[in-house]
């Protein structure tokens, strides 16, 4: 094992220890640090689903985010079942994407992280739900923007962002996208609900673990 492996192993065991600590020991203090978190993997759902509805020709009226930790994107046309798609495994792209960013491709941390916040802000000024959801996405906005500023802290930022949403991505699976999960099987009836619900997780586990194999066997890009 190579010294930068080991590094990059130490760097993944103290955030999936920290989070671990966050979600087990900290009780409602830990669950108050990880709600945003949480609202995070909301806002990246649903941008999936709204990027989902642009990809395939449709048009976004809304995209909302709510207090409890669930959302809605509201398309106009477009294809549904890449737009119901487009939730679930598209926040988990953009998780693996951004962990592996905050890992290995250093000069790329900060340009991730004004083009997420950018995306956000914008989000909440042409895709206007309510006001708790511009909120949200403004102060996810505005925190991104502004740790682009911080050069000692941004990797570990982007590292810590993507790797607790993948985890809880992958812990909700059953319930997180239980909408979109009932709505697809509507469409294709020859697979249940709950067959689809573990296709999803398992296209998820692979994607997370190529992208693991990737980030322990290339070289840092600082």
């Amino acid at each position: 094992m190579t010294p930068a492996t080991k590094t990059t192993l130490s760097r993944l065991g103290i955030v999936v220890a920290l989070y671990a600590l966050l979600l087990l020991l900290a009780g409602r203090y830990g669950r108050a640090v990880i709600y945003p978190i949480n609202l995070f993997v909301t806002v990246l759902h649903e941008l999936g689903h709204a990027l989902g509805g642009i990809i395939s020709g449709g048009k976004v009226e809304y995209v909302q985010i709510n207090a409890d930790g669930s959302g809605k994107a509201s398309v106009l046309g477009g294809n549904a079942l890449i737009i119901l798609m487009g939730g679930y495994l598209g926040s988990a792209i953009f998780g693996n994407i951004i962990f592996y960013i905050g890992v290995k491709a250093g000069k790329l941390a900060r340009a991730a992280l004004y083009v997420l916040g950018g995306f956000m802000l914008l989000s909440g000024v042409i895709w206007f739900s309510h006001l708790f959801s511009t909120l949200t996405l403004f102060v996810f906005g505005g925190a991104l923007i502004t740790l682009a500023h911080k050069q000692w802290v941004m990797r570990e930022a982007l590292m810590f962002l993507g790797l607790a949403s993948l985890i809880y991505i992958i812990r909700d699976f059953n319930v997180g996208p239980s909408s979109d999960l009932a709505l697809y099987a509507s469409i294709i009836k020859i697979i249940p609900a709950a067959l689809w619900m573990y296709i999803w997780l398992g296209l998820v586990l692979v994607m997370t673990y190529f992208n693991l194999r990737m980030i322990l066997r290339a070289p840092n890009k600082l």
